[in-house]
C-alpha cells in the first residue's frame, strides 16, 4: 500500500477504505471559487460489489494499492469461472465469473486479457478495447433512411446486441468495443 493524494486517483486504481479494497469508478476534481478544491471519488468494493461514493479533500492522502497486472491468455470457461494462462510461466489462474462480469461474451479462444492480482486473487480483468465480430442477423434497410441519420439493430455472432448503420448486412465482420458493444467500423479484413 502507497499513500497518494486524492487528486491522482483515476478511474480503475485500486484504493483501500476500511481495509476493504475498492476499485474506482470515476474520480472527479471540484475546484469551487471560494473554499477548498475537494475530490468526489465513486468506487465499487471489490469483495461484495456495494458502490461506495467519498469525497476528499483534494491534498488528502488516500492508500492506494498496487495490483500485480500480467498479460494472460483466455483458455476456457467452466462452473468455477474462466481459465486464463500466463504464456511464459504457464502458470494457470481461474478468474471468477462476477470479477469478468457483463464483458464475458468477448472473450474469446486464445484472446489476450490483462488480469489485476492482489495477494494470490484474480481482482480485476482488461479485454482487448476493440474485437471484430461478425453480424449473424439485422434488420432490412428502409428506403429513405441514410447513414448518417439513423442506426438498426444487429446480433453479432456472440449473441451481443449492438446499433449499427444501415450499409451493414447479415454476414459483414465488424469491430466492436468491448467496453459498451458499440460499433466502431467495418473490419479491414
Amino acid at each position: 500500500m502507497v499513500k497518494v493524494i486524492a487528486s491522482q486517483i483515476r478511474k480503475g486504481n485500486i484504493v483501500e477504505l476500511d481495509d476493504k479494497l475498492h476499485v474506482v469508478l470515476t474520480s472527479e476534481n471540484f475546484h469551487p471559487g471560494k473554499g477548498t478544491p475537494t475530490t468526489q471519488i465513486d468506487m465499487r468494493r471489490i469483495a461484495d460489489g456495494v458502490k461506495v461514493s467519498v469525497r476528499y479533500k483534494t491534498t488528502e492522502q488516500v492508500e492506494r494499492a498496487f495490483i500485480d497486472e500480467r498479460p494472460y491468455t483466455f483458455l476456457y470457461e467452466d462452473d468455477e469461472g474462466f481459465a486464463f494462462m500466463n504464456m511464459a510461466s504457464y502458470e494457470q489462474i481461474s478468474v471468477p465469473k462476477d470479477v469478468v462480469g457483463d464483458r464475458a461474451p468477448f472473450l474469446a479462444e486464445n484472446m489476450e486479457c490483462h488480469v489485476g492480482v492482489y495477494n494470490d486473487v484474480p481482482i480485476s480483468i482488461e479485454l482487448p478495447a476493440r474485437v471484430i465480430l461478425e453480424v449473424t442477423e439485422t434488420e432490412p434497410v428502409v428506403k429513405g433512411q441514410t447513414a448518417a441519420s439513423s442506426y438498426k439493430p444487429a446480433l453479432l455472432s456472440n449473441g451481443v446486441r449492438t446499433m449499427v448503420p444501415p450499409f451493414v448486412t447479415a454476414g459483414t465482420r465488424i469491430v466492436v468495443m468491448t467496453e459498451d458493444a458499440s460499433y466502431v467500423e467495418r473490419a479491414k479484413d
